[in-house]
Formats: structure tokens, sequence, C-alpha cells
């Protein structure tokens, strides 16, 4: 029976990129648009990170204009399309995470994407960030009938990823990432420079890191055995 690899898993938004500044700009867009004040990046990025409806009627209860379902769902639809169309205009991945992610693959893991973001979106950003090719699995709302904090959101991204679920970590930055690993059995390491209301400190992660350049030393105090019965790299590619 082949070993199958160890398994790093992310979230995206607030995780492996910062992407307030484009989300916010398609809401802001949508108020304007209905004579509402814009919302300021520095104030508004807690509002980002739960999924598209929640950020549009967190906006506009902000700006005091609170929506019904219906007329949500309208101004889902008009979000998407002007998102879409500028997902990479101002969105960057984290200082250090394609450093980590390079030094992750070449030790043998393989690397996975869990996100509530919808997938064809989650895809399109990665590929506009240039890190799409690094992972063996890019996972979000639509590739499965549930999402997060459902664990079975992660145990089916780790095994479309071909890693082995025994020996996996969920990196993320916020207390739905959390509750997903603990879920599922698997460790957390949290990032603390995401989008949460709450210092996700509050959240008991397994790990905490500022930084990607500690993301290596925070995984290997989880379990040496990560690394020691992790595959030669040359055997990941596709």
């Amino acid at each position: 029976m082949s070993i199958r690899p160890p398994v790093l898993v992310f979230d995206l938004d607030g995780t492996l990129a910062d992407t307030a500044r484009d989300l916010i700009g398609a809401l802001n867009m949508l108020l304007r648009r209905e004579g509402l004040s814009p919302v300021a990046l520095e104030t508004a990025r807690p509002l980002v990170g739960a999924g598209a409806r929640a950020l549009i009627e967190r906006g506009f209860a902000r700006q005091g204009a609170p929506l019904d379902g219906p007329r949500t769902d309208a101004l889902v639809r008009d979000f998407l399309v002007h998102y879409e169309a500028h997902i990479a205009d101002e969105s960057r991945l984290f200082p250090g995470a394609l450093a980590a992610l390079d030094r992750f693959r070449a030790a043998g893991f393989r690397l996975a994407v869990c996100t509530n973001k919808p997938e064809p979106l989650a895809r399109l950003l990665l590929q506009k960030l240039s890190a799409a090719d690094r992972f063996a699995a890019i996972c979000g709302r639509g590739s499965f009938p549930m999402h997060k904090p459902d664990p079975r959101t992660l145990w089916l991204t780790i095994e479309r990823a071909q890693g082995d679920p025994r020996r996996a970590v969920m990196v993320g930055d916020s207390k739905t990432d959390i509750d997903t690993a603990r879920a599922a059995g698997t460790p957390a390491v949290a990032v603390d420079f995401g989008y949460t209301d709450t210092p996700v400190a509050a959240f008991s992660p397994d790990r905490l890191i500022s930084h990607f350049d500690e993301l290596w030393d925070a995984v290997a105090s989880l379990d040496a055995a990560l690394f020691a019965a992790a595959p030669p790299a040359r055997s990941l590619s596709s």
C-alpha cells in the first residue's frame, strides 16, 4: 500500500491572501449605487471573511439600510459579477506565503485550499496571484454539498489532494476554520492577521503565527512525524 503524504490545508481570504480591498471595493460599488456612503477599509476589514452575502448584509446594516432576503439575493448576484471582474486588482498574497508554500512542497507535503469562497472564484484568484499550481486541490463553496465548518468539507478536501488525513494540518484565520479543524480531529494553525472581529487567539488554535515565516516551526512543533514520513517532493509531481 502506498503511503500518502502529509497535507497542509489553507483557508484563502485572510489567510493566504489579503483580499479585503477588492471585496470591500465590490461592496462599496453596491452602496454607492444604492445612494449610501461607502465604508472605509480600515473599519470594514472585520466585515470580510464570512462570504459575500454576510459582507453585503453587514455593510448595508452598518450604513443604516438593513436588507431583506429577496433584495439580498439580487445584490449578491451583482456583487459577484463585479468582484469577478476585479478579483485581483488590489489583492495580494500575504508576505512570506509563497515561500512557505514552496518550502513545504519541497519537503513532500501536499497543499490544498479549503475555503467558503465559491470554487471558481477561488481558482481564479489563485491563478491571478500565480499560486494555483502549488495546490493539489482547490476546494470552495460548491465543491461539495456542505461547507465549513462541516468537517466533511475538510476531509473531502484532503481526499481530493490525495493527502493523509492522519497527518493533516488546517491553516486559517477565523473561528470557522478552527471549528472545522477541531470537528475533523485535525490540528489548527491560526494566523493573527486575518479577518475576524474577535482576536483569533480567543478560539484556542493549536498554534498561532504572525507571519508565514513562522509556519514551518509551528507545523513541526505539532508533530515531527509530519516531516519524518514525508515522501520525496518528486513523488508529488503530476
